[in-house]
């Protein structure tokens, strides 16, 4: 048996996600390999190679493989799909836009967002919001897999697999027009040790940037957001935290005037340590929160960043 994991990285850097999916790939059994699809991703490559438990790294590089469009990663992986039993990717946005595409090119059903790998063939994924934990089992001869990271722990270093080129697949009908990306020096929110988040309590983007931005600076964090308080506009897009937004579990989550809704807490209750900041002693946050104070943020996070100092 052997699985395929598609890395997933910004063209110079493995992303920690790539570790994680290897760590599933490999209770899924068998000889784990990566496959790396870029530009100039050879630093890339090496890099996975030095992750614990993997066989082989296949890079596949060429001019349309930079933006990792669908189309060009789908016909990357279907000619080498014949040696594997699954192929895995991390639940990424990439992740979640190319894996139902080859899973319908190989007439699979697509398994998204497992949590736990039970056997070769059965998995577990959230469902409702994470409110329930389904347990499948699939007879297909061929797995397609997403995997949500923040379930599993990375993969170790000291790995010394060795790295093969294979072709680039082409995307003929596809052509990437642009993106618009936000920069910040401030860890990735997906990745983030530490994340602290706000919501439609601080009752403007102004308040929002202005009570925030120190506080994560202070502590070396990313900034997250409720939905409410991105589709106010408090936020912009990517720093929802939730199930229509991004996944993440930091060792230290902080949420100032946040309620805890259901959809927000589905993308924040596997964080190791939870703290929660509101005035109303009964908000739903505090049913999760490892850490609840009852107060208002206009007078807990001054306080906050004068003991930090």
């Amino acid at each position: 048996m052997a699985v395929l994991v598609i890395a997933d990285h910004d063209g110079s850097a493995l992303r920690d996600t790539t570790h994680k999916t290897v760590t599933a790939a490999g209770q899924v059994g068998g000889d784990v390999d990566i496959l790396v699809v870029g530009q100039g991703a050879q630093s890339v490559a090496d890099a996975a190679a030095k992750i614990a438990g993997v066989r082989k790294v296949l890079l596949a590089e060429g001019a349309g493989l930079g933006k990792a469009l669908a189309e060009a990663v789908e016909a990357t992986v279907l000619p080498l799909a014949d040696g594997y039993d699954a192929v895995l990717a991390p639940a990424t946005t990439d992740g979640k836009n190319y894996a139902p595409r080859i899973a319908a090119k190989l007439d699979v059903a697509p398994i998204s967002d497992i949590v736990e790998v039970v056997a070769p063939d059965t998995f577990v994924r959230p469902i409702y919001a994470g409110n329930a934990l389904e347990t499948i089992q699939t007879s297909d001869a061929k797995k397609v897999i997403t995997v949500r990271s923040t379930a599993f722990a990375a993969a170790g270093e000291g790995g010394s697999a060795s790295v093969e080129t294979v072709a680039g697949g082409e995307a003929p009908k596809t052509t990437f027009v642009g993106e618009e990306m936000v920069k910040s020096d401030r860890p990735e929110l997906g990745a983030a040790k530490i994340v602290v988040s706000g919501g439609r309590a601080l009752g403007s983007a102004e308040e929002f940037h202005a009570v925030m931005d120190p506080l994560a600076d202070k502590l070396g964090a990313a900034v997250g957001a409720s939905r409410a308080a991105v589709d106010a506009g408090y936020a912009p897009n990517d720093y929802q935290v939730g199930q229509t937004g991004k996944v993440v579990a930091p060792q230290l989550y902080i949420a100032i005037g946040i309620s805890g809704a259901i959809q927000h807490l589905a993308g924040m209750k596997d964080s190791k340590v939870i703290v929660a900041i509101n005035k109303d002693p009964d908000a739903p946050i505090f049913q999760v929160a490892d850490y609840g104070l009852v107060a208002d943020y206009k007078t807990a996070v001054p306080e906050l960043m004068a003991a930090l100092g």
